[in-house]
């Protein structure tokens, strides 16, 4: 089946674009300082906690990379698969939660700075504007997919508009705006999810039908993949949610341990509902049309669905994007200001001086992400990039915080510089070997590097 453009269908777009803009406009009149702009005043209550978690973790990686591409290229149990690495991260979450918010910071950055020092938070602050500028930049190009199916125009184009609209999202509120649109988002995403699924499943003719319809090897546990290949794909998710600073800034906003508790559950009943049906999605897609981008797969059933149902799914889908794209941009910009500009340029800097300068940089990096995308040749391969440069540069460190007093300066961060060294040279100078992403060797080399420096230098530096 050849995908036909439904122009019917930008009407839902647009109107949910108006729906984001009048919002933000609203709630960014009550940002007053950088705590108001970042953590939303600290007074995220359950509901509106929830919302947040839930839509900004599962954005275009989901839709357009994660579950929908591992679908659509190696089957619907890889898919279900995926669901795996943020279930034990949301549990994680859940145990240091209150840990988090203690430390009270504004960037993962920030708490790494008390462990390992000065370097260490410029060193972090550096990686974690690697690794998010880059999801950032496939939430664009997932907008570009959606203008594409609905009116024609090229990816690229879209991909233009989607970069234009998630600045200004992240630029005029910040999180005091971007968390009560992100509960919105999150009711539309389970709203259209729960339409779509039985939909495309009568559209496409059913569960045998579909069946008879993808590869053999699509039903397999691993499709054309082996099975440390699809380790390598379920890994990078799991060690970026660990230690993820966007998630750490959420939790922090909350208005109390209490509402971060209740919050984290719903994201986690959530997330066990939404991954598997974004996979069936994407898989009666590859039935439906079997020669699309991969990335494309749960937006093209939106032009064969009824035009209200399919509507309803694109506008969630546009949900996923922005509010993702968005929260990220807000955050790397937010290490920009506070570990690089505030810490090194302008140290006496007022709070007005540093809300100004974290919007400047939201543009700046804004602008930067829709680059980088054009060097990638699919969003499930910078995904992939994006998040091992986090997880393996980040994240061993961070965790080491938390439940190994003995970590110290030197192993802290020869961990960052080992993981974010063998993730750079195994994707770009070698160019993954074996077709095995870079996770599989680099989070293993920064956990070595950690615990074996960590140990050799015991007795030059005192303990936690």
């Amino acid at each position: 089946m050849e995908i036909t453009h439904n122009p019917n269908l930008l009407w839902f777009v647009i109107a949910y674009g108006i729906l984001m803009v009048g919002l933000g406009i609203y709630f960014s009149k009550k940002v007053s300082n950088s705590e108001d702009f970042i953590l939303a005043g600290k007074g995220l209550g359950a509901l509106v906690l929830t919302g947040t978690l839930l839509a900004t973790w599962t954005g275009s990686g989901s839709i357009s990379g994660g579950e929908t591409s591992m679908a659509y290229s190696y089957g619907i149990i890889p898919a279900f698969l995926m669901a795996i690495p943020t279930i034990i991260g949301i549990l994680v979450l859940y145990i240091i939660a209150p840990r988090i918010r203690a430390f009270g910071k504004y960037t993962v950055s920030s708490i790494l700075e008390e462990k390992y020092g000065s370097f260490a938070r410029m060193l972090a602050g550096i990686i974690i504007i690697l690794a998010y500028v880059g999801i950032v930049s496939y939430q664009m190009k997932g907008f570009g997919f959606i203008l594409n199916l609905t009116t024609g125009i090229s990816v690229e184009t879209g991909t233009i508009i989607g970069a234009a609209l998630i600045i200004f999202l992240a630029t005029i509120g910040g999180l005091r705006s971007v968390a009560p649109t992100d509960a919105i988002s999150a009711i539309l995403m389970v709203l259209g999810l729960a339409i779509t699924l039985p939909t495309i499943f009568v559209i496409a003719g059913g569960w045998d039908n579909i069946v008879a319809n993808v590869p053999s090897d699509h039903l397999t546990f691993s499709g054309q993949l082996s099975n440390i290949q699809l380790l390598g794909y379920l890994l990078p998710s799991l060690f970026l949610l660990l230690a993820d600073q966007n998630m750490y800034q959420r939790l922090a906003s909350s208005s109390g341990d209490q509402s971060s508790k209740k919050a984290q559950i719903g994201w986690l009943v959530a997330m066990i509902l939404i991954s598997p049906t974004i996979g069936l999605i994407a898989f009666a897609a590859r039935s439906l049309f079997p020669n699309i981008d991969p990335g494309m797969a749960l937006m093209a059933t939106t032009v064969v669905m009824p035009t209200f149902v399919g509507g309803i799914l694109l506008t969630a889908a546009t949900a996923f994007i922005i509010t993702t794209g968005n929260s990220y941009l807000l955050s790397a910009a937010t290490n920009v200001t506070y570990d690089i500009f505030g810490k090194y340029i302008n140290k006496d800097a007022t709070d007005r001086q540093l809300l100004v300068m974290t919007k400047w940089f939201i543009v700046i990096l804004g602008v930067l992400a829709y680059i980088i995308i054009s060097f990638f040749p699919t969003v499930l391969s910078v995904q992939m990039y994006a998040y091992t440069v986090y997880g393996a540069g980040i994240t061993p460190a961070v965790l080491a915080v938390f439940f190994w007093k003995r970590v110290n300066i030197y192993g802290g961060i020869s961990s960052m510089i080992a993981g974010v060294v063998t993730t750079l040279v195994w994707e770009i100078p070698l160019s993954k070997p074996f077709d095995l992403n870079s996770v599989l060797f680099a989070v293993p080399v920064a956990v070595i590097v950690l615990i074996i420096v960590t140990l050799a230098t015991s007795n030059k530096t005192k303990t936690a």
